[in-house]
């Protein structure tokens, strides 16, 4: 039985995921950049979806002092970002964004490669309950697997991720196993449809921060 909701068990999460998913390390790289822009001094943030824990430990670097509160689903990942954040002022919660509740608002909000396992009406709930746990003026940071405006677009982009996951040594039934996942179990939604789900909850600020293939990061501001 599957003990979270990527590819493979949490236990073998950081072992892989760079070789799973294109750039991953750009994605902390970048939602660690546009926080020090937009929310400098930030005093608390909420990660959901934070898998192991990995963007919590690489944001406490830049950002001292600021209390984290990291959710996820998963037990299994949060027991790993447990032992990995040992020692920093985080509070843990098991919960996806869909149900999350937390009695506190938040300056930095981040959802990184967690909302696309969640249909349609499930996002938009997540993001609705990630808009109310925002202080005004607070920013929230998301990436997300995305829909190309073509189907030649998208397959295009399904052979760039197969090659990306071939060249990090995986075999080819690994690779097409994962590949199959998109549309079933990983749910794309386009850049248009996702910055329009952004307006509509309410954001006064709602950009695109970075993409490349099938993958994109935004980010709003409360």
């Amino acid at each position: 039985m599957k003990d979270n909701k990527t590819s493979q068990a949490a236990s073998l999460y950081d072992a892989n995921v760079q070789k799973t998913i294109p750039r991953y390390v750009t994605f902390h790289e970048e939602t660690i950049e546009l926080v020090r822009a937009a929310h400098p001094s930030p005093k608390n943030w909420l990660d959901a979806g934070c898998g192991t824990g990995t963007l919590i430990a690489k944001a406490q670097v830049s950002f001292p002092g600021v209390r984290f509160v990291a959710s996820d689903p998963s037990e299994a990942m949060l027991e790993i970002a447990r032992e990995k954040l040992s020692g920093l002022d985080v509070e843990y919660v098991q919960a996806g964004s869909e149900v999350l509740s937390v009695n506190q608002r938040f300056d930095v909000v981040t959802a990184i490669m967690a909302h696309h396992y969640l249909s349609s009406g499930l996002r938009i709930t997540a993001t609705e309950k990630i808009f109310a746990a925002l202080n005004p003026g607070g920013v929230y940071v998301t990436f997300e697997t995305i829909r190309p405006f073509t189907g030649t677009g998208t397959s295009i982009g399904l052979q760039r991720w197969r090659l990306h996951q071939l060249a990090g040594g995986k075999s080819a039934e690994e690779v097409e196993k994962h590949i199959s996942r998109y549309g079933i179990e990983l749910l794309p939604i386009s850049i248009e449809d996702h910055l329009n789900l952004l307006r509509k909850v309410g954001f006064s600020t709602v950009e695109i921060l970075w993409a490349s293939g099938l993958q994109a990061g935004f980010f709003a501001i409360k």
